[in-house]
């Protein structure tokens, strides 16, 4: 691969450091899954907090890697140590290795995590199974900012369950000296005769939760399937989907966890056509590789990362606090440039902060475009109606996607 630029590198190396966000991008192994109803014995949540005291010191968080910055990677991005000097909130973290360890923590009786920044396949869990405390807007300075769309995401029974902390959306792209006519919707990856036409040239996100893409794509094929949410599948349209995906890995030439996989095979020219985030469009189209990025007809998916507070939550205060911290624009801006993703606080783009190329390539602040996002959910036992039969209909959980999954994208070609 050439060099591409310092800028460039800088990015890239970034996100080496920094975990696949949001949509889980770990495949987790077939013994390590449990479903929804699993994972012990629910506990009873503490209750939502009405007013608050000074500070505990202490502050104990659950995270992906990349998902806090202390200045370790770089000196210049460091979003905690300046938290700890203002607010007398000593912050300690547990990396946790891909969605479900982060899942198995939190539901750990035996510890007591206050917080846990929860991509939405460990969210819903969470919530179901009550190991999340509802959160108190009024006592989070800034919520109000926050995009509202990304708000509700994780809205129960008139609760709130999280604080948005960041978001993306899942989009094609094609390199434009490989392609023969540009991609429009999902098909150019699933349609077997489309995606023969690159065969070996084509990258997919590797997570469970592509599942769903497949889905929109086959809403559209086979209309007798019924498919309305991407996210709630009966057991015969997952079988469909993960048959879609079967019939397309003799294609695909790999499957990314890091953004950073995805550029290089980009910009060196293995990949022509795939599945990325804002992330690997802006990076490359800066860098003046030939590639373009494609909402994809049919229906765009995205994903939301939220703070939440654990139902054993120990130092409440300095919780808040910290929620109060992540939301502000300064540190919202310090989080979306290192990582690539978009603020959930649109007031980053404002003043000095973001780039306004930087706010465009990611939609920061358009509204109209959220409206759009499919933003994805924990697949779940019981899920919402649509079929006909009813308001109420089984479906099939995580643990399910995740075995259709294996199954379907790591046998040998």
């Amino acid at each position: 691969m050439d060099v591409i630029g310092s800028d460039f590198e800088m990015r890239l190396r970034a996100k080496v450091s920094a975990s696949v966000l949001a949509v889980g991008a770990l495949v987790i192994g077939l013994s390590g899954a449990c479903s929804d109803d699993e994972g012990g014995e629910p506990v009873g949540a503490a209750k939502m907090a009405s007013t608050l005291g000074p500070g505990e010191g202490e502050l104990s968080l659950v995270t992906l890697a990349g998902d806090l910055e202390n200045g370790g990677a770089d000196p210049r991005v460091n979003w905690v140590t300046p938290f700890e000097e203002r607010t007398g909130c000593k912050v300690s973290w547990k990396v946790a290795d891909g969605a479900q360890e982060m899942t198995d923590l939190m539901q750990n009786p035996a510890r007591r995590y206050d917080g846990v920044v929860a991509p939405p396949e460990v969210a819903g869990r969470l919530i179901a199974n009550r190991h999340i405390t509802p959160v108190n807007p009024n006592l989070v300075e800034g919520y109000k900012k926050l995009e509202p769309r990304l708000r509700d995401l994780l809205k129960r029974d008139g609760e709130y369950y999280g604080v948005p902390y960041v978001w993306g959306s899942n989009l094609l792209m094609y390199d434009s000296r490989a392609t023969q006519s540009p991609p429009t919707g999902w098909a150019s990856l699933f349609d077997p005769d489309q995606a023969k036409r690159y065969s070996g040239r084509i990258i997919m996100r590797d997570s469970p939760m592509v599942i769903a893409e497949a889905a929109l794509y086959l809403r559209g094929k086979e209309r007798k399937l019924k498919i309305t949410d991407p996210y709630s599948l009966t057991r015969k349209q997952l079988d469909a989907a993960a048959k879609v995906l079967a019939k397309q890995r003799p294609h695909v030439k790999s499957y990314w966890e890091q953004p950073a996989e995805a550029v290089s095979a980009f910009a060196g020219g293995q990949a022509a056509l795939g599945q990325v985030w804002p992330y690997q469009v802006d990076v490359l189209t800066r860098a003046g590789k030939p590639v373009q990025g494609v909402v994809p007809s049919g229906g765009v998916t995205g994903w939301a990362k939220s703070w939440m507070i654990g139902a054993r939550a120990e130092h409440t205060s300095c919780m808040y606090q910290w929620l109060q911290w992540i939301s502000s624009p300064d540190v919202q801006q310090q989080v979306a440039e290192w990582s690539g993703v978009a603020p959930a606080n649109p007031q980053a783009c404002t003043g000095d902060r973001l780039r306004a190329a930087f706010c465009n390539a990611y939609r920061v602040g358009d509204r109209d475009y959220l409206d759009k996002v499919i933003f994805a959910h924990t697949p779940a036992k019981q899920c919402g109606g649509g079929d006909g039969d009813g308001d109420r209909r089984d479906c099939t959980d995580y643990a399910e996607w995740t075995r259709a999954w294996n199954k379907a994208t790591k046998t040998e070609k």
